[in-house]
């Protein structure tokens, strides 16, 4: 196994961050967002980078287990 527990909680982090802008997107583009626009922007615009973020460092961490 190549991936560690803490590699598989930060792959896991950024799974749900990239479901939440694809919803966050979707929300958007229905035209009356249940949360408000101003509030799925936000999370859209946190989310985004969040998921690259935590993507990037499953992938280090997994890297730097490695045999």
């Amino acid at each position: 196994m190549v991936g560690t527990p803490k590699s598989s909680l930060l792959l896991g982090g950024s799974c749900v961050a990239a479901i939440a802008a694809v919803g966050s997107i979707f929300e958007l583009s229905s035209g009356t967002p249940q949360l408000g626009s101003s509030v799925t922007t936000a999370i859209l615009l946190l989310s985004i980078p969040l998921g690259i973020f935590l993507f990037w460092a499953a992938v280090q961490d997994a890297r730097a287990n490695q045999e």
